[in-house]
């Protein structure tokens, strides 16, 4: 038995992570123990198994075969994820919810004879989006987000219509439960600029620019922003129940006389309303000031920052509602922060100075809107943040055997 606590991997603002000692046999009998070490309940929490921790189960049973069942009897939905591409599950996942210090085992077991994976009604989404130019979006049942392609780019530089030359992430305010990305870029390619109007689904309001949006990075130097265009490839690693992942890649760029390439790697887990961002930097020189921004818009909100609590927050007005915008990282990396307001388009933004740890920037980045029905005033979105916050600090303690 080998017991795992606050370390892993960080998704949905959850820890995850488990470890398996001497499963090269099966036993009848293989328990995962998850423990809620923290003072709050956690709904949606999302634990991740490591398919070598599995070697034995999958090699006799087969991955797909395999189920995992809480204390009651009920078969949990789960998801396994290739992260290399090579067809070969890495990654199971599957959620639990825990009051405040509460443990559960749960069983795993090969699905019966005629019996069936469970199924869900809500999905985690995302996609390469070539008919409104070449948009990447993505989304689960609380939030949507998309951001932008090389045609984009390229229409821009040579002066054609439909283009947007930006690395920033926008958000797509969504009001409802159930995927709406392939329904309103259908609407909005029979009836242009359909995807702006709500009609009881929610909309898109939030404009991006050239600033950051929610969650776009880049460096602070000598007083100016640098920062990448467009992303030029794109690779979808994962849609589920569960999660969605994908990777994003960006030509290098010049920061203050030097080259800076990057690939981003997005998530995004059934139940959060923060994407997971990691970016993954590269330079001949070292790398500093690397900043992630939430752009103020016309300034008529609200900031307020919690620098020990890696929590950083912008609360505005939004066609007569209200919008929570937030950034949560590790304490630990947070440089400082800049209230930057600026009398021109697009450059007034909340940026917060991170530390790129072995060529990593890894940070949360979403969204609460009001009319959504989520979150009511200011109040319940800061508690969101600073819960979401303690996750990362406290991370479910898990153990396999």
């Amino acid at each position: 038995m080998k017991r795992i606590s606050n370390s892993g991997v960080f998704l949905g603002g959850i820890a995850l992570l488990a470890a398996l000692n001497g499963c090269e046999q099966p036993t009848e009998n293989l328990s995962i123990t998850v423990k809620n070490p923290g003072d709050f309940a956690r709904k949606s929490a999302t634990v991740e198994v490591n398919a070598d921790d599995l070697k034995g189960y999958i090699e006799k049973y087969g991955a797909e075969n395999l189920v995992v069942e809480n204390a009651g009897g009920q078969t949990l939905v789960n998801q396994w994820i290739d992260l290399d591409g090579d067809d070969n599950a890495d990654q199971w996942l599957f959620q639990v919810a825990l009051e405040a210090g509460e443990s559960e085992t749960f069983t795993v077991r090969p699905l019966g004879e005629g019996e069936g994976q469970p199924a869900s009604e809500l999905m985690t989404f995302s996609r390469f989006v070539p008919e409104r130019t070449d948009d990447y979006a993505w989304e689960n049942d609380r939030v949507a987000f998309r951001t932008y392609g090389p045609d984009a780019q390229r229409r821009i530089e040579e002066n054609q219509p439909g283009g947007t030359l930006s690395s920033g992430i926008d958000a797509w305010l969504k009001s409802v439960s159930y995927p709406i990305i392939d329904k309103w870029y259908e609407a909005n390619d029979k009836e242009p600029g359909a995807y702006h109007i709500d009609k009881g689904e929610g909309y898109d309001p939030y404009h991006v620019g050239s600033s950051r949006g929610i969650g776009g990075i880049g460096f602070w130097e000598n007083d100016s922003l640098y920062t990448s265009k467009n992303f030029v490839s794109y690779k979808r690693i994962a849609v589920g129940p569960i999660r969605t992942m994908f990777e994003l890649t960006y030509a290098p760029w010049e920061v203050n006389g030097r080259l800076v390439s990057e690939r981003k790697f997005i998530s995004l887990d059934l139940g959060s309303n923060m994407s997971r961002f990691e970016s993954q930097l590269n330079s001949e020189e070292a790398l500093q000031n690397a900043t992630i921004g939430i752009t103020l818009h016309e300034k008529e909100g609200e900031v307020k920052v919690s620098e020990n609590e890696g929590v950083f927050r912008y609360w505005e007005p939004m066609d007569g509602n209200q919008l929570g915008l937030g950034v949560v990282l590790d304490p630990k990396n947070v440089q400082g922060y800049k209230d930057h307001r600026v009398d021109y388009k697009d450059g007034s933004q909340l940026l917060i100075l991170a530390d790129v740890k072995d060529g990593k920037l890894t940070y949360y980045a979403g969204f609460g809107w009001d009319k959504s029905g989520q979150f009511d005033d200011a109040k319940e979105w800061d508690a969101y943040l600073e819960q979401f916050s303690k996750t990362i600090q406290e991370p479910l303690e898990v153990v396999v055997q």
